[in-house]
């Protein structure tokens, strides 16, 4: 199965002058998880819509081909970025419109709609109204909604935006549960939605892929670039200014700092091994 993007590009007019949110964006995928990773006005969101056909591209190409068939928006399950519910909608009766505007049907569509929601953890909820949720538990009937249909492609924009340590943990076991034969395209600018559970990273900047690959070829990519050093606490904040610093870690009177830079930053730092967050703030500085 693969999905093929080909020099996709959108610009809008502002005026007389047109600005370039995506300018040749190129990829192929396959099974697995993809974490369209960079920050906000990059371009992701306006991908994702052009990928599910909500806005149309300038220029481009977009192909499917899996065992022939060539129709990826029949097997599409999208959960855009922000996403609103019918309140007075209870879990299992939401499902079970969606079903409906899919055009999917089974021997017991009630039966369906319980075991969607068990996958997201929302079984025992599935007769509440949603207005009565938690935010953590409208996304994950976001993401419940999306996988009507046991689609191909699944697509997730900004999914854990809002959500406390705990829910996101939830989604990306979630995501992860579901990546084995599909294609997931999670986009997002917080590093860990997609640091455990991405086969595929694709730094996005300016409408544009800067780096894709795998974690530790990204990695890579910033060796030797990375480093840790002691400092007092009158200057963490003088060179936290100065320098990409991607962490700070109190040890009582002294911090640690975690500095990205070609050059040796102090005469005590000492080489450490990149992170992706550390190849983040290498190409994006402060997202």
């Amino acid at each position: 199965m693969e999905l093929i993007l080909k020099s996709i590009t959108k610009s809008y007019s502002r005026g007389k002058k047109a600005k370039n949110v995506l300018t040749d964006f190129t990829l192929t995928m396959t099974e697995g998880v993809y974490g369209i990773l960079g920050p906000n006005g990059a371009g992701k969101s306006t991908l994702m819509n052009i990928i599910t056909g909500i806005i149309s591209k300038d220029k481009g190409s977009i192909d499917f081909d899996d065992n022939g068939s060539r129709d990826y928006l029949s097997h599409l399950g999208f959960m855009p970025q922000g996403m609103d519910f019918y309140r007075n909608f209870t879990a299992r009766d939401y499902i079970r419109y969606i079903m409906a505007l899919k055009k999917y049907k089974t021997a017991d569509d009630g039966a369906y709609a319980l075991d969607i929601l068990e996958k997201v953890n929302l079984g025992e909820d599935a007769d509440r109204k949603i207005g009565a949720f938690s935010g953590g538990m409208k996304q994950r009937l976001g993401i419940a909604q999306a996988i009507v249909g046991e689609p191909k492609v699944l697509i997730f924009d900004e999914p854990t935006a809002g959500l406390d340590v705990k829910e996101r943990i939830r989604f990306r076991n979630v995501i992860s549960s579901l990546a084995a034969d599909k294609i997931v395209i999670l986009a997002t600018h917080i590093v860990t939605d997609i640091a455990y559970i991405a086969k595929t990273v694709v730094l996005m900047d300016g409408g544009k892929i800067i780096k894709c690959g795998t974690q530790q070829e990204l990695c890579n990519t910033v060796s030797g670039h990375v480093w840790e050093c002691q400092a007092d606490s009158s200057e963490v904040m003088e060179r936290m200014g100065r320098l990409r610093v991607s962490n700070a870690v109190s040890n009582g009177s002294k911090y640690t700092l975690r500095i990205i830079s070609e050059d040796k930053p102090d005469k005590d730092a000492v080489r450490v091994d990149p992170s992706l967050e550390d190849v983040c703030i290498y190409h994006f500085g402060d997202m």
